[in-house]
């Protein structure tokens, strides 16, 4: 089953959290320690993954996903050439539902994000945070500035290495391919990491996830299972795609505010009598998104979408030239990584021109 990134925005913060002193040059440091001490709490309250499992108070079926777990990480490193260390082998019960809480905004008649930029992760398109409230009292400050804001809950980040990332209880909430192919999608951030270009590394990580799955069920005798579900997420994300397209040819119109206003609603409306009709002609018995469409939208929610998949066809055929090979397909995305902005993007799209999905990424 594929992950529906778009009932949790953002399943995974790209963090960098680093010791307090590194940071001491930065203007919001009263964040970066919250950050950090929201690290240290994991690192502190994490345990064995294997005494876990061995400890007789452990659920059965915890001890049982728990195990599943540990196949996959053993996997990861044995047949797709993902990265040997401890991530993954220690588990942290939250006691809340979500790890972090993502905040997103834009300006009130733009699409595009509002900037959050880290010393190492780069610029991205939202800020984390460890505790809910601090996450709400951010959108609130945001929201005065004029901005539209989104939250969004997170149940898994990558530290891209700094630290021994452990499986959350958050993460339990999740099906045995969630499971693994987190897994697999945040070793892959740990192994190849681009500072500052969001939609290239979570799509390089989505196709790590999405074959190292295929490879997974191979390995274990298992059918890999229809596309229907990830005919529908990808559907209903162009959809949302192509709202925000237009949402974007308003905004450069020229129009005063007052027009422009009246117009996003009117084109927010209009989405949602799109989408109706698109769910009724294609899945009358499938309401899995009805409440996302429902709730109120913004600029801010439709950041996430795309994020995840604008390249992941470009980097299929860039394994397949590769001949399907992982070592040889990880020099691939690195020398492609080395090229400048507008040199990458081009060649991405000649990948994607190669796929068929060229139209996809324009559409982004």
């Amino acid at each position: 089953m594929t992950r529906l990134r778009i009932l949790l925005p953002s399943a995974r913060l790209i963090g960098c959290i680093v010791v307090i002193s590194v940071l001491g040059a930065c203007a919001d440091l009263r964040y970066y320690a919250h950050v950090t001490h929201g690290e240290s709490a994991l690192l502190l309250r994490r345990r064995s993954v294997d005494k876990v499992i061995a400890d007789p108070a452990t659920d059965a079926k915890l001890a049982a996903r728990l195990a599943l777990s540990q196949q996959a990480r053993q996997f990861a490193s044995k047949q797709l050439y993902l990265p040997n260390n401890r991530s993954y082998t220690y588990y942290v019960e939250l006691h809340r539902p979500y790890v972090v809480w993502n905040v997103y905004a834009t300006p009130r008649f733009s699409v595009d994000a509002v900037l959050q930029c880290f010393p190492i992760a780069g610029c991205v398109a939202y800020r984390g945070w460890f505790d809910q409230k601090k996450a709400v009292d951010s959108a609130v400050h945001l929201r005065a500035q004029g901005n539209d804001v989104y939250v969004g809950g997170v149940p898994a980040y990558s530290t891209l290495g700094w630290f021994a990332d452990p499986i959350l209880s958050s993460m339990m909430r999740w099906d045995d391919d969630e499971l693994a192919g987190t897994i697999f999608h945040e070793l892959a951030h740990q192994l190849i990491y681009l500072k500052g270009d969001t939609a290239f590394n979570e799509s390089y990580a989505m196709f790590v996830e999405n074959q190292g799955l295929r490879e997974w069920h191979r390995s274990r005798g298992e059918p890999v299972g229809d596309d229907r579900g990830q005919a529908m997420e990808d559907g209903f994300t162009q959809l949302v795609l192509d709202l925000r397209s237009r949402l974007k040819t308003l905004y450069a119109s020229g129009a005063d505010d007052a027009a422009m206003a009246a117009g996003k609603e009117r084109e927010i409306a209009d989405f949602r009598a799109r989408y109706a009709a698109w769910r009724d002609k294609n899945w009358p018995n499938d309401h899995r998104y009805d409440a996302w469409v429902a709730r109120p939208i913004n600029n801010a929610t439709l950041l996430p979408f795309g994020l995840y998949d604008q390249w992941v066809q470009a980097f299929a055929v860039l394994f397949k030239q590769a001949g399907s090979r992982w070592p040889a397909f990880y020099d691939s995305v690195r020398e492609l990584a080395k090229a400048p902005k507008q040199e990458r993007e081009n060649r991405l799209k000649a990948l994607l021109k190669e796929s068929g999905s060229l139209s996809t990424a324009l559409a982004h």
